[in-house]
């Protein structure tokens, strides 16, 4: 029998968790990164909510897979809240949306367009979905210190994956042009994405700290992902920006404690 106190879909309690985690949307991903803390373990595994918990610099951290998605990554949000977590940092792969981006390069998010439909169950469409300025700027550290190329701006989140892989064959694309991409692009968007403008939303809401950093796979319109750059060593920039940035915080934090 689950414990009273145990949150439903991640299967995790007060206690399990760090307050800073990371939140790949792959479960074998959080594996993965979870190898980079000190004395990992295994605390959960249900749906597609896996959680590993070590440390880093001698504070606790952990890292939960969100599925793919803004409804799993709100839930996982919610219930992380719930637990004690309050610096949650999307780890994920996107597709560019700018010419000058290539595949491998990583995109830390400033902000985020709210295309998609959860957050906007939380708060109307006008609300804006930030990024908190702590964790970008502790990303940015990160990615310097891991040797990244990275650029800083704003993604787009969307719900329909292939909406956005093949536009001419979905027909409410083909019936306006399919320039919606153009559009986001134009707009100077740098990528898309599915999940961090309801991170951010729902981070904001509940008092989180929140951040985003996206390994570039594709480009938008292209059908194909590549796949050796969502995979494997392709993905150590991004590993070790996200945990480069994690210690940054966990070094701002100690010394205002201090």
């Amino acid at each position: 029998m689950r414990e009273l106190s145990e949150q439903y879909h991640i299967r995790c309690k007060e206690g399990d968790v760090g307050r800073y985690v990371l939140l790949p949307g792959d479960p074998g991903r959080a594996t993965m990164i979870a190898q980079h803390f000190d004395q990992p373990r295994l605390v959960a595994q249900n749906r597609e909510y896996t959680t590993y918990t070590g440390s880093l610099d001698g504070a606790p951290v952990s890292v939960t897979s969100t599925g793919i998605g803004c409804p799993s990554t709100a839930i996982a949000v919610e219930e992380l809240c719930a637990i004690g977590a309050d610096t949650l940092i999307r780890v994920g792969t996107c597709g560019a949306m700018q010419n000058f981006l290539r595949n491998g390069d990583l995109v830390i998010a400033q902000a985020a367009v709210r295309d998609e439909g959860t957050s906007a169950q939380y708060i109307p469409i006008s609300y804006p979905a930030m990024a908190h300025l702590d964790a970008i700027h502790a990303l940015q550290a990160g990615a310097r210190e891991a040797g990244a190329r990275a650029y800083t701006g704003i993604v787009r989140s969307g719900d329909a994956l292939y909406v956005d892989l093949a536009p001419q064959s979905i027909p409410l694309q083909a019936l306006s042009g399919g320039n919606a991409a153009r559009m986001w692009s134009e707009a100077r968007v740098l990528c898309a994405d599915m999940e961090s403008s309801t991170l951010f939303v729902v981070g904001t809401i509940r008092g989180l700290r929140t951040g985003t950093v996206l390994l570039v796979v594709n480009a938008i319109g292209d059908p194909e992902i590549t796949q050796q750059h969502g995979t494997g060593n392709a993905l150590d920039p991004l590993i070790h920006t996200a945990i480069a940035g994690l210690r940054a915080l966990i070094r701002a934090d100690t010394a205002a404690q201090g």
